[in-house]
């Protein structure tokens, strides 16, 4: 059995984007592949049983054969760390890795998933480099974007892994501005060259594969929904602070764009909602609320280019009636959050986004962008190639 460790260079690289799109790419050559997530720090309740949510999302899209407890052993639950420390914990966990990677001989390609970097678990004795290590298992490394700090970031996971006997396959660069910059790939792989690690792909950077839904966006910064709009799973292209003079405002928003906007700005706010409304009956006029916009200073009325697909409303501040009634009927989705708006934006650019199984858009453009830009027998190649060595 061939088998990979995926690890990363840090959180929200495209670990789980790697893994999905390579166990598809594995499966349509023919290969019978299994999934493993041997420690898992986010963990859900499936079927009554607990599991890291990459195995749920890896089970649920390839209907794959293994239970939970063999494609995903240990868990790290909130206060493991400090009862592992203090001596509560006695079971052999590796051994219970060990058990359930046993569980795949009969596969012809294992793809085991880590968490973060080389070393992260190891305060409960399970880094990535010692699970790699127990297994047998060569690592492929995956970074993001730039030339200098995936370089240097995966050459000191590298080392990591060295230290504890295990052979890395190659390195995979995520969200790369390809068309910014000609030739990254060849640079990328020249300069990972020089430390004999290959380089195995390159995936250019797409925003749907980085960005929340709405739905995402309410739970994260604990908003209280005025109104839902037409789909949460919608997901955002981008995201705009409303602190400027409308016009200007509408200069940096597209139809994808959420907007952070306090809640007393109602210029802003009615700019915004008539922009909405300018693709359906006409405008805001048409609508009634016209006498509101002309009696709102600054506020403006806009074509469908300056139509946000919705808005939060930081500081807990809520609009007066006739303005909470313009965003109602604008139909797009609005929140209020009890947060002042650096706050929001800053809890809104650090969400930590993750694949879900009823992502189809983003599932289908993850399969064809890692069946594009990553050989797949490339990852074979270097597998069998580091067990060699």
């Amino acid at each position: 059995m061939r088998h990979l460790y995926l690890a990363a260079t840090g959180q929200n690289r495209g670990k789980t984007t790697a893994s999905l799109g390579l166990l598809d790419g594995f499966r349509r050559r023919g290969f019978r592949t299994g999934f493993m997530k041997p420690v898992g720090q986010r963990t859900v309740i499936e079927d009554g049983t607990p599991a890291d949510e990459d195995a749920v999302l890896m089970r649920t899209l390839f209907q794959l054969p293994e239970p939970y407890p063999v494609m995903s052993p240990v868990h790290i639950p909130r206060g493991f760390t400090k009862a592992y420390i203090a001596g509560e914990v006695v079971e052999d966990l590796g051994a219970r890795i060990a058990a359930a990677h046993r569980q795949f001989a009969g596969h012809d390609v294992l793809l085991i998933e880590g968490t973060g970097h080389a070393g992260v678990g190891a305060v409960v004795g399970l880094s990535n480099a010692a699970v790699a290590a127990l297994l047998g298992a060569p690592a492929v490394i995956v970074s993001e974007g730039g030339v200098g700090r995936p370089i240097d970031e995966i050459v000191l996971n590298a080392s990591h892994f060295a230290a504890h006997g295990v052979p890395v396959a190659g390195a995979i660069v995520n969200k790369v501005r390809v068309g910014e910059q000609p030739g990254i790939e060849r640079t990328l792989e020249r300069g990972l060259a020089r430390h004999g690690i290959p380089l195995l792909g390159v995936l250019p950077y797409r925003p749907i594969l980085s960005n929340p839904t709405l739905g995402m966006i309410l739970e994260g910064v604990h908003a209280r929904v005025i109104q839902a709009g037409p789909d949460l799973d919608r997901v955002i292209d981008g995201v705009a602070i409303g602190a400027m003079e409308p016009h200007h405002m509408l200069d940096h928003i597209g139809p994808g764009t959420l907007v952070i906007v306090p809640g007393d700005r109602e210029d802003a706010i009615l700019t915004l909602t008539s922009a909405h409304l300018a693709g359906r009956p006409r405008s805001a006029r048409a609508a009634g609320l016209g006498a509101l916009v002309d009696e709102t200073p600054g506020a403006v009325e806009a074509g469908p280019e300056g139509a946000a697909i919705g808005i939060v409303l930081t500081g807990g501040y809520e609009p007066r009636p006739q303005v909470m009634a313009a965003i109602r009927h604008s139909g797009m989705f609005a929140a209020i959050a009890p947060d002042d708006t650096y706050t929001v934006a800053s809890e809104v650019h650090d969400l930590l986004v993750k694949t879900h199984a009823a992502d189809t858009g983003k599932i289908e453009l993850i399969k064809a962008l890692v069946w594009e830009h990553l050989l797949i027998d490339r990852f074979l190649e270097a597998a069998a190639e580091a067990r060699s060595t």
